[in-house]
């Protein structure tokens, strides 16, 4: 297609291939969004698209991400409020007949790349980078092969204390589970592949680190978790090669 269609929150570039979203800066974005900057979604990572309205005199163009496909959607699993959501683009009411184009558009493009089934790998890219964000407990960290948590003495349990500054490396973890902040006792949990040897409690496993107010915020945590989870899909699909 090659066109631009700009929203409040993003643009969005129709490529032969993938829609380029680049998200708006600003204090009315979200901080998340922000974060991302600018994300490449193939055709084939996406399973449909809708045209909904929005609030206060908008439509919402809307594309539906396919399972499996994108990183920071299998590590968000849902929790994401609208206003984080990367795959919509908030348009003026008046703008509508032009959304519902290139929803019409998008449709046929998605439609010739879906095959019905969930992606046997990530699609997206993950956010990239060496990565770190603060905790309650302790200091998290990922340069992209290990994930490293060093322990606060004024919010670490006394297990995690004993157990002492933890290292993993991606080639030893099946997964990550991630809580958001935004929920009551949210956490980001690492899955090592001994999981069955730990205690489940986030706040008494060395494997987690546990959230707070002003601690472990979306913007830098869920990057964080797709980050890793793309990281051990990767490490994964090498040992079975």
């Amino acid at each position: 297609m090659g066109d631009v269609l700009a929203g409040s929150n993003a643009v969005w570039e129709f490529d032969t291939d993938a829609v380029v979203i680049r998200y708006e800066r600003g204090v009315r974005n979200s901080k998340l969004l922000q974060t991302l900057g600018e994300r490449r979604i193939p055709y084939a990572a996406l399973t449909g698209v809708e045209l909904v309205p929005g609030k206060r005199g908008t439509v919402v163009l809307r594309a539906l991400p396919r399972p499996g496909a994108d990183p920071l959607m299998e590590a968000a699993g849902g929790q994401l409020k609208d206003s984080a959501d990367p795959y919509r683009l908030v348009l003026p009411a008046d703008r509508e007949t032009l959304a519902e184009y290139y929803t019409d558009e998008l449709r046929v493009a998605v439609s010739d790349n879906d095959t019905g089934e969930p992606a046997d790998r990530f699609l997206v890219a993950a956010p990239s980078g060496p990565q770190s964000f603060k905790a309650y407990d302790a200091r998290a960290a990922f340069d992209g092969r290990t994930v490293s948590f060093r322990w606060f003495w004024t919010g670490a349990s006394t297990a995690k204390w004993k157990a002492g500054d933890q290292h993993f490396p991606v080639a030893d973890l099946s997964g990550v589970d991630w809580r958001s902040p935004e929920l009551l006792h949210g956490y980001l949990r690492l899955r090592p592949n001994d999981d069955t040897e730990r205690p489940g409690d986030p706040d008494q496993n060395p494997a987690a680190v546990v959230f707070g107010l002003g601690y472990g915020q979306v913007h830098e945590s869920l990057p964080f978790a797709a980050s890793v989870l793309a990281a051990v899909q990767t490490a994964t699909r090498a040992r079975r090669k």
